[in-house]
């Protein structure tokens, strides 16, 4: 059962904007983190990826750096 989706963002991401567009359509609930509003954020990623690269995207407790190239493992798990 999927618990949460959180996704860190920028707003000039197209990748991360792609990511958010897909999971609307989905009807998926998700939580957007601004790392260009909040720099906590943006910590965050850094913490959990040890890079400062959106979107990351947690889902549960699994982490993916960028949505494209992750698609079909995301997909999967959140079918």
């Amino acid at each position: 059962m999927l618990e949460s989706v959180k996704i860190y963002s920028i707003p000039t991401c197209s990748d991360c904007n792609y990511a958010k567009r897909y999971f609307k359509e989905q009807n998926i609930p998700y939580t957007d983190y601004n790392c260009e509003e909040n720099v906590d954020y943006a910590i965050e990623v850094k913490n959990l990826t040890g890079k400062q690269i959106v979107p990351t995207i947690v889902i549960d407790d699994k982490v993916f750096i960028g949505f494209a190239d992750n698609f079909k493992e995301i997909n999967e798990l959140l079918k």
